[in-house]
């Protein structure tokens, strides 16, 4: 049940102090008035804030563009950053003064929020908005007793970028199963066709977690459910034990990761000795090849491959006969489960700009905005529109992985597990661990009181 208005609630964020949320009334216009002429908004602004560079600057001037063209207001996007963005908005929304209009949000950020009242209803809108094409895991994780208050804004997908040539050289087909890849990644790392120190058959950060809970959903695990109303943490149930069974092995076995990486950057590890490349494309350090596979979202694919120059600048250039892309197969014909990465989208409860804020969401879902987002590399919300994402083997591969992910525990207290990095904590000592089980329950134990809020 949504809290009541009035409520306060303790946020834990990763500076491990609670931050208080105060209570986020909907109140508040959710239409422009009647009156006898267009109204004139043009000495109003709305914010909107987005997190890191996703959203591309095409994007973002085709939205204040738009925004300007269709109420006469200007649209003010503010940048945020993902490792302080719980924190800023457990700060900001519940404050009039300070609030976004409209934020993105993390898929798995979103339960939090919701549940505690901090984003308008828009329930009225979600029919309009694309209602059931809409993404229904980010839907539900962005709903509360059946009321729509966040949407989904984009997905992203994880699938596997692979040094061909090596698997060629180690004599390993592509697998398909997850046996099968178990089994590959292991023989390529004993085989080390290269002679490579340190060399991984499956480059997977001891902290990653975000790819490593593809095994426990490949086992019929998961990380919580819902029991009696609460939420409980599941690492100790003998399904989720049986995909970590597998990760340890592959620790031991398949992966030279350090165990404290995370997943932050693996194409580093799959590219040949080069430049490593800043995000304007400065060549800002070296790298080695250092692993035949690593798992990575989609658009992963824009830093591996052979390093070239084009306009004075040097770039990567995908080499179909070094790099290859496949899904990370389950046992059961399918793809694996993967995490599904992702954003949701909601209006502040206490945006003094509720009318202009339905607007940008009105813009925001339409099909030419839809298909500039796929044309970018980002998976649509709208489902009629995944066709703009291309054929290439990039969009396929993005596609397919998509079909059977999952998305995190849509807990009400998941961002405080997440901003206190548990499952970073956990992860890293699963290949060292002698007793799982112990170690799962342990953890258990401390993640399942974080789940509920008081």
């Amino acid at each position: 049940m949504k809290k009541k208005l009035g409520l306060t609630v303790a946020t834990a964020v990763a500076t491990s102090a609670a931050l208080l949320l105060g209570a986020c009334s909907s109140a508040g216009p959710t239409d422009s008035p009647t009156t006898s002429g267009p109204p004139d908004n043009s000495k109003r602004t709305l914010t909107l804030w987005l997190i890191g560079a996703d959203t591309n600057q095409d994007l973002r001037t085709y939205l204040t563009d738009t925004f300007t063209a269709k109420t006469g207001a200007t649209l003010r996007i503010e940048e945020q950053t993902w490792g302080d963005i719980v924190t800023k908005l457990t700060t900001s929304l519940p404050d009039e003064n300070n609030t976004p209009d409209v934020t993105e949000l993390g898929n798995t950020q979103a339960p939090t929020f919701t549940n505690v009242g901090a984003f308008a209803d828009v329930s009225d809108l979600y029919e309009e908005l694309g209602g059931d094409k809409l993404l229904p895991s980010f839907v539900e994780v962005g709903s509360v007793d059946g009321k729509k208050y966040a949407l989904p804004y984009y997905f992203g997908s994880r699938y596997l970028f692979t040094r061909a040539d090596v698997w060629k050289e180690a004599g390993v087909n592509e697998p398909t199963t997850l046996d099968e890849f178990n089994a590959a990644v292991t023989q390529i790392t004993a085989k080390n066709p290269r002679g490579i120190d340190n060399f991984s058959g499956f480059f997977l950060g001891g902290q990653d977690w975000r790819n490593g809970i593809s095994w426990i959903f490949a086992n019929g695990g998961d990380l919580a459910k819902k029991e009696n109303g609460q939420w409980v943490s599941t690492l100790s149930d003998p399904n989720t034990l049986t995909g970590l069974a597998q990760l340890q092995d592959l620790y031991r076995n398949a992966s030279k990761a350090p165990a404290d990486a995370k997943d932050a950057t693996p194409w580093l590890y799959v590219n040949d000795t080069d430049e490593v490349l800043d995000d304007e494309g400065k060549a800002v350090g070296k790298t080695s090849l250092a692993a035949a596979t690593i798992m990575a979202p989609g658009w992963a694919h824009w830093s591996i491959g052979d390093l070239k120059e084009k306009d004075g600048k040097p770039v990567r250039e995908w080499n179909p006969k070094k790099f290859g892309v496949f899904v990370l197969p389950g046992n059961d014909g399918k793809p694996a489960p993967v995490f599904a990465g992702g954003s949701n989208i909601g209006i502040s409860a206490k945006s003094k700009n509720q009318d202009l804020a339905r607007e940008l969401l009105r813009i925001i879902f339409s099909p030419e905005y839809q298909q500039q987002l796929g044309a970018a590399g980002l998976g649509p919300a709208n489902s009629d529109y995944v066709s703009s994402l291309g054929t290439d083997e990039f969009a396929k591969a993005l596609i397919d992985s998509a079909s059977n992910s999952k998305l995190t525990p849509a807990a009400p207290g998941w961002a405080a597990v997440e901003s206190q990095q548990v499952l970073e904590e956990f992860f890293g000592k699963i290949r060292d661990a002698s007793d799982l089980a112990a170690l799962a329950k342990e953890y258990d134990a401390r993640i399942t009181p974080m789940l509920n809020l008081s």
